[in-house]
């Protein structure tokens, strides 16, 4: 398999697809998402969420609204690359983490599980090691803002301003929270401006 050149197909469709979920939403079909490293994506489909917060289903369906949302706003991103590439990988770790108990669906720690998931992914990808760095630090982040606004005990704000910006991680975590068919847009962006407020006030 050339893994560069589906990187690099992907990469296209990522950065110039309007709608670059319906492109991936195919290749999910295609035999090549039954091969390693692919079929860490493909665990998405089978993995349930709990519907009171996703009521859009599994994972994979998820991720295919983010990263639509994540395509509308990547001009606003510093790297659009990083930042498409963060939304495509950002619950990659959500198949190994999640479990069921009474009809309630969690997934602790996916952020931590996904970044080094995300690095095993894109190294056989064949990316470079710096861009690599910025896609998982995005992703072992992009909880933090649902922490800082209402669990503050799992808020950890100077390690992840040292490793990721602020705004990057922001606008990733908006575009996960508007992946959701419950999603409420203003509600939202009073989120994401509370969660930059806070953060920016306690690096004071």
């Amino acid at each position: 398999m050339d893994y560069k050149y589906l990187f690099n197909e992907i990469n296209f469709h990522l950065l110039n697809d309007p709608h670059p979920s319906k492109y991936l939403d195919i290749l999910s079909n295609n035999g090549i998402f039954k091969e390693y490293p692919f079929n860490i994506l493909l665990a998405q489909k089978q993995t349930k969420q709990w519907l009171k917060y996703h009521p859009e289903g599994v994972v994979w369906n998820h991720t295919l609204l983010v990263i639509d949302k994540a395509a509308e706003v990547k001009n606003e991103s510093k790297d659009p690359q990083v930042f498409m590439w963060a939304a495509l990988l950002h619950d990659i770790g959500k198949p190994d983490t999640t479990k069921e108990f009474n009809g309630k669906i969690t997934s602790y720690n996916h952020e931590k599980i996904g970044e080094k998931l995300a690095e095993e992914f894109l190294l056989k990808m064949e990316c470079d090691a710096e861009f690599i760095k910025k896609v998982k630090s995005l992703i072992r982040w992009h909880m933090q803002i649902l922490f800082v606004i209402k669990n503050p005990k799992f808020a950890n704000i100077n390690e992840m301003t040292k490793q990721t910006d602020l705004n990057e991680i922001a606008l990733l975590g908006f575009c996960d929270r508007m992946g959701r068919l419950n999603a409420d847009l203003d509600d939202e962006k009073r989120n994401i401006a509370a969660f930059i407020n806070k953060v920016t006030l306690m690096k004071q």
